[in-house]
């Protein structure tokens, strides 16, 4: 039986979840295979984790599917990824209107190739009217190339006369960005055993709990998944009060 059979309360399931998903290539290379193997097992274990946060009524899973960086890859290895990606959109599309899955994506999309980008943006509009799970694919996606070209759109918007200098909040840079429509993430994965947020939802993340695991992500498990949401509904969230202060507002 998992933790989350005996212990997760489904009442305060968090809302958003977001994975950096490392490891394949290493446990590929651990396998004795090549790379693309790594990324095609890895696969299975986006299905198990999405298959896992609809069953607790999560709302919003964020994957770390493609950064700007990894641009830079062996070209074999992107053209593997990539092919991929077009399969496996077109393969899950049936089973995300099934489930109630609405897919979303952020990121540089207009880098992908045409094929991958014409399927995804085909899977967002059929599943678009979908009221669960929100996937969240982040691709060809930095947050650094995010906050840029959010500075860049608040410029023109001030210099157009639609947006004055002194309004700018916190809020306002929040809605200039490309998750705009997301709550931001109460937690953070990170699988493979490396202790970095690589370039990830810097802006998104200032009070996210951070979980990071040994776990490649090919082998990370459902039951791993809810054992992190388990520790996390056990962890105080203080967002810069003290413990006294959080507790008077319990009660």
């Amino acid at each position: 039986m998992s933790v989350y059979n005996r212990e997760i309360n489904i009442k305060e399931v968090p809302k958003h979840i977001a994975i950096v998903m490392d490891g394949n290539g290493r446990w590929a290379k651990r396998q004795g295979f090549d790379r693309i193997f790594g990324h095609t097992n890895g696969i299975n274990t986006v299905r198990q984790i999405t298959e896992a946060s609809v069953e607790i009524g999560l709302k919003y899973l964020t994957l770390y599917t493609f950064s700007t960086e990894n641009w830079n890859r062996p070209q074999e290895e992107i053209h593997g990824i990539m092919n991929l990606l077009v399969e496996n959109i077109e393969k899950e599309t049936d089973s995300f209107r099934k489930n109630n899955v609405r897919l979303l994506a952020i990121g540089d999309l207009w880098r992908l190739p045409d094929d991958v980008r014409i399927k995804l943006q085909r899977c967002i509009a059929d599943t678009s009217k979908n009221t669960g799970l929100s996937l969240v694919l982040a691709l060809s996606y930095s947050s650094r190339w995010e906050i840029t070209n959010a500075v860049k759109d608040i410029v023109e918007s001030i210099n157009k006369g639609t947006l004055r200098q002194e309004d700018i909040t916190e809020k306002t840079i929040s809605e200039y960005l490309t998750t705009q429509n997301m709550p931001d993430p109460d937690i953070v994965i990170r699988t493979g055993g490396d202790i970095r947020i690589s370039n990830f939802l810097l802006w998104q993340s200032a009070y996210s709990e951070f979980f990071f695991t040994k776990t490649y992500w090919p082998e990370f498990t459902k039951d791993e998944f809810f054992e992190i949401i388990y520790e996390f509904q056990n962890r105080e969230r203080r967002f810069g009060k003290t413990s006294e202060q959080i507790k008077s507002t319990k009660n």
